[in-house]
């Protein structure tokens, strides 16, 4: 995508309204300020993005959100007859809405209650009016009878306000965050008004069946409507809630990644190079571990180097020839449990450094900033395990890219349980994070894995991740949201190309 150019939201301009409109927190670009005042438009890269941007153009569509910076009062950008709405934040509903009820209160709470919620009136407040905004922007840019797909758990009030300015729509909601037991979401304060505000959309996805069956259940006990199983076509897997006259499904739709182009940007030689030269920075060890992640809680970051330094402690791992890789992704620096977390993952580094590193040759090399997209892909192909241990995760996009950039079938990923990639990659060395010594075992066993046995394993995994790419994630959800709604102008999809390359 490239960036276009800011036109008056008057009327004047052409297509400004879209028959496919997405709603996410934020724009598929960031509106950058520069030190000397100007600005400026740059891309955020995203499978999502990736996904539905074919989509998007082939029906003059839309996309709603936050431009990134507060206090942005910005006039729609149409460029190749796509059209930008950007929902204005002030530096008080960021802090209220997104830093708080988005970030510190549901995040925890739908992770596991990993860190507690705080339950803050203020915040509620704040996110109530946000997604009033949002809606608005959406019933705005929406012609009679779009389909309105929103996104994710910043916005799970926007259906419903939708719903009541655009009886017209067909509307979906995707939550891309694991959905909590009935029992932990039960302490929220607002809990009917969320499943209400969900109940909004035509079709509710959720990455597990699981989190399906708890909406389910929710929508029986706390707003009172008769639930049931779907019986045709595509529907026969989704779940129904019958909230007035009108239907709600409810289903589960595994988000993936554009397998295939990460494929071939592993194999092109200027990463297989690189991959190279990255094994060779390192003192050529026998083993690469490598671990990526956002600097989140959620993560498991803390559980994989607590295996690692007592694999090594016990001898069942040599440093002498093995190496581990963490690249952490800065995340939510301005609040308290993440800067408290950061400076305990950095204190576990220097301690397996400080008892196992030779000069020149620590074990553990920590990087805790952005790594540039073709780097990140190199480390994928040099890595010999993948080291994916989150406490709990929607999805765990990382596992499926490093699967994806391995066309040598080398490479072993232990991953956990806990992610909803383990439903679909059952080839990997799933464990328990919170069991370590079951992450230790399955450490080692990634570590000494016979060879054929590793490439069995492999070629299964490239099977699944390139077949069920983000491209057949995103036809799938609107496959069966078409099936849903009112009936609207049928969206144009582009060819469908699925498979291994």
């Amino acid at each position: 995508m490239t960036t276009g150019q800011a036109v008056p939201d008057d009327g004047s301009a052409v297509h400004t309204t879209a028959d496919f409109v997405v709603v996410a927190n934020r724009l598929p670009v960031d509106l950058e300020r520069l030190p000397d005042g100007s600005t400026r438009w740059k891309r955020s890269p995203g499978g999502l993005v990736t996904a539905l941007e074919p989509i998007l153009r082939a029906n003059r569509g839309a996309w709603v959100g936050w431009a990134g910076v507060a206090d942005a009062e910005l006039d729609p950008i149409v460029e190749d007859d796509l059209v930008l709405h950007s929902v204005p934040l002030s530096a008080q509903e960021i802090a209220d809405y997104y830093e708080g009820f988005s970030n510190a209160t549901l995040w925890p709470l739908y992770h596991d209650v990993i860190v507690r919620p705080e339950y803050r009136r203020e915040w509620w407040n704040a996110y109530v009016e946000v997604n009033r905004r949002f809606a608005e922007a959406a019933a705005h840019a929406a012609a009679e009878g779009a389909t309105v797909w929103v996104q994710d758990y910043q916005l799970q009030l926007v259906p419903k306000m939708l719903r009541m300015l655009r009886p017209d729509l067909t509307i979906g909601f995707f939550l891309h965050i694991p959905f909590p037991p009935v029992e932990l979401f039960m302490q929220m304060p607002w809990r009917t008004e969320i499943v209400e505000g969900l109940l909004g959309a035509d079709l509710i996805g959720f990455h597990l069946p699981g989190g399906a069956q708890n909406f389910l259940y929710l929508a029986r006990r706390l707003a009172g409507h008769q639930t049931s199983r779907g019986t045709v076509g595509v529907r026969s897997k989704l779940g129904v809630v019958q909230v007035g006259f009108r239907t709600v499904r409810v289903g589960a739709f595994p988000i993936s990644i554009a397998s295939g182009e990460l494929d071939e940007q592993a194999r092109s030689r200027t990463v297989r190079a690189r991959a190279k030269t990255i094994r060779k920075e390192l003192g050529n060890p026998k083993h690469v571990l490598l671990g990526v992640d956002r600097l989140d809680y959620t993560k498991g970051i803390d559980v994989r180097l607590d295996a690692l330094h007592e694999l090594l402690a016990e001898g069942r791992v040599d440093p002498a020839d093995t190496v581990m890789v963490q690249l952490a992704t800065p995340s939510r620096e301005r609040v308290d449990s993440y800067v408290q977390m950061r400076g305990e993952i950095e204190m576990m580094v220097s301690r397996i450094n400080g008892e196992y590193a030779e000069v020149g040759r620590p074990v553990v090399h920590y990087i805790h900033r952005p790594v540039p997209r073709d780097e990140l892909i190199a480390f994928f192909a040099a890595a010999d395990v993948m080291l994916v241990t989150p406490l709990r995760d929607g999805m765990n996009l990382v596992a499926k890219e490093y699967v994806a950039c391995r066309s040598d079938l080398g490479g072993a990923l232990v991953l956990s349980e806990f992610t909803g990639a383990a439903a679909e990659l059952r080839h990997a060395f799933l464990c328990n994070p919170h069991d370590l010594e079951n992450v230790k075992d399955a450490m080692e066993a990634a570590l000494t894995v016979p060879r054929e046995d590793g490439r069995k394993r492999m070629r299964a995994l490239r099977r699944q991740v390139l077949t069920h790419d983000v491209d057949r994630w995103a036809r799938s959800f609107l496959d069966a949201l078409s099936h849903s709604g009112a009936a609207g102008p049928a969206l144009i999809t582009p060819g469908e190309n699925h498979g291994p390359r």
